[in-house]
This record gives structure tokens, sequence and C-alpha cells, in this order.
């Protein structure tokens, strides 16, 4: 169905309605593009398979100005030794989807931070969640991208069986 006729002055939003929409929208858009990992206390699954290779490099810098294709393949490389699940393919995707690849990113806007404690770095981790997950040999530091990234990885195994089934905040 089509309509050529022009919206009567009455049925248009105002600026202010449009405003108020965009940001009722970003902000719900913030909120639910955060990755959230909730500590849980099992350990890691063991790997159903073993992980697939990455797939070619192609020196991806994030928004944080650091090198995420580089993050991603030291990760798979611990992830492999240690027996976590994951792929290239599943790391990027979410790393994307969470962070745009800047490992500072920070979420104060989700239940978390509204609780004080914001989700952070390349894949949205809380720090309980950090620190319940974190893989031995790799920092200390949330925000360290190698650390960050096996430690999210080791989460969803543990809760989805591989980071390849994550495909929305959770």
């Amino acid at each position: 169905m089509t309509f050529s006729a022009p919206i009567a002055a009455a049925a248009r939003p105002t600026t202010r309605f449009k405003r108020a929409t965009v940001t009722v929208l970003a902000a719900a858009g913030l909120a639910g593009a955060a990755l959230t990992f909730a500590p849980s206390p099992a350990q890691a699954a063991e790997p159903a398979a073993a992980p697939k290779a990455a797939s070619a490099v192609s020196a991806q810098k994030g928004t944080g100005g650091g090198n995420v294709d580089a993050w991603i393949n030291e990760a798979l490389s611990i992830m492999k030794a240690k027996g976590i699940p994951g792929s290239y393919e599943g790391l990027h995707r979410n790393i994307m989807r969470e962070s745009s690849g800047n490992p500072n990113a920070v979420n104060g806007y989700d239940v978390n931070a509204v609780k004080g404690t914001p989700s952070k770095g390349l894949l949205q981790v809380i720090q309980p969640t950090f620190d319940a997950y974190h893989v031995a040999g790799t920092s200390q530091s949330l925000t360290d991208p190698v650390a960050n990234i096996t430690a999210a990885a080791n989460y969803a195994a543990d809760r989805y069986g591989s980071i390849d089934n994550v495909n929305s905040a959770y």
C-alpha cells in the first residue's frame, strides 16, 4: 500500500518527540548491546571438538587502536592449550558486536553498571565473571585484550558450549 498524500502537520512528530525517541532508542541499544557474563561456580566444560582454525589475518584495528586480529590469535593459542573451544569467527563476531574492538570499552548503562559492576573490555565482562573464569597465564587485568577474550571464552564454554554459540548479548 502506498500513500502519496503528505502527512498532516498535526500528525507529524515534533522535534522534541524525535529527539526523545532517539535518546530512548540509543539508551536501549546501549543497554541491549552489553554482553553480560554472570559468574557460575562450575568450571568450563571440556571442548566437544577441537577449535576451528583461525581465518586469514587482516590486521584489523579496533576502535581502541589495537590489533584485534593479533589479540584473537594469541587468545586462540592459549585457548587451544587450555582446552577451551572457540573459533576466530566466533570471537571476532562477538568482539565487534560488544565493543567494536575497543579493549577499554565500558558499559555504564546496563543492569550490571547500575549495580556498580560495569561490563568492560572487548567482550564486555564483569569483574566477578572475569575473576571466576580467568585463564592462568594471562594478565589479571579485566581490560587486557587477551585476558578478557580468554576469560569470556572460558565462561561461554561453560555456559553455552563455546563462544561460537553466542550470537547476541547474553
